[in-house]
């Protein structure tokens, strides 16, 4: 058995290990709150500019924008993984890289070419481990997502769909359920398909009314700009789910880290008490004996 000194030290260092748990918790919960604020207000928007992208895509225009174009083979596959810069969150990030490398392994058992946009720390430093093709990243968004940080490195895939480097374009991130509960997701950013521009509409998922638009000066450069701005919207909204659902599993996880503590301390403070009892006995029954004795 471990002496006294020793079982003190241990629980001396689990109680300041408890101290950090528990302020990172409240740190967790106070940043979740705003989190998921941030998430809430971009959903109208998003709403709004999906509902116009789906009146454009069935618009009686001539002309026909690259992301609503239908690949007829695909050879090169392009997705974006948005992860954490910051562990302690549980397995938030294990699950959604857990989910991206089995795709990865599907595609590239079917022959097909994979380039990555990471957005996050944890999803470049998985994916330059594993040597992923990397070609391009943005990292240390911090508690703010900000869209201008992220639209060059989104606007890398974009690009590279346009002039035909990619067939088709994923994105991985953790969706937010609830406090205990956020779902990783792979949703096919391009092609747009209808059931992604329609998803807000409540019945068949098409838009209940065809809208035409009168174009100034032209329909082309209107539309290219609106589908961009929609893409983009659909990126952030990830960004600010996966941020909701990285507070939500690091308060989740500092609770069960600070809950384990305390657990380790009943435990410790136990052991402790057993060998100050026994050496307390031992030195009465040598008292004892010495005095029998004399």
């Amino acid at each position: 058995m471990a002496g006294s000194r020793e079982i003190r030290n241990k629980i001396k260092s689990v109680k300041n290990t408890q101290k950090i748990t528990r302020a990172m918790e409240m740190v967790a919960a106070s940043k979740m709150r705003k989190a998921q604020d941030r998430m809430k207000k971009a959903r109208p928007y998003g709403e709004k500019i999906r509902n116009v992208a789906a009146h454009m895509s069935r618009a009686n225009t001539e002309y026909r924008h690259p992301f609503l174009v239908e690949r007829d083979t695909v050879k090169r596959v392009g997705i974006i993984i948005v992860t954490s810069d910051k562990g302690l969150c549980g397995g938030l990030n294990t699950n959604v890289l857990r989910k991206a490398v089995t795709q990865m392994k599907k595609w590239q058992s079917e022959g097909e070419q994979i380039e990555v946009c990471c957005i996050g720390n944890k999803g470049l430093g998985f994916m330059s481990r594993i040597g992923a093709k990397v070609i391009s990243q943005v990292i240390a968004l911090g508690d703010t997502p900000d869209m201008t940080r992220l639209i060059g490195a989104v606007k890398v895939i974009l690009d590279g769909y346009t002039k035909d480097q990619f067939d088709r374009v994923y994105v991985f991130y953790n969706r937010f359920i609830n406090t205990m509960k956020q779902e990783p997701v792979m949703e096919q950013l391009l092609p747009l398909t209808d059931e992604r521009m329609h998803s807000d509409e409540s019945s068949n998922n098409k838009p209940k009314t065809t809208w035409d638009y009168i174009y100034e000066p032209e329909a082309q450069p209107v539309i290219d700009d609106v589908m961009v701005r929609y893409v983009e919207a659909l990126i952030y909204q990830a960004v600010t789910e996966n941020m909701a659902s990285e507070q939500s599993a690091r308060m989740v996880a500092m609770k069960a880290a600070s809950d384990n503590a305390g657990s380790v301390i009943d435990e410790l403070t136990l052991i402790y008490n057993k060998s100050r009892q026994a050496a307390i006995t031992k030195e009465l029954s040598e008292i004892v004996g010495g005095a029998a004795a004399v």
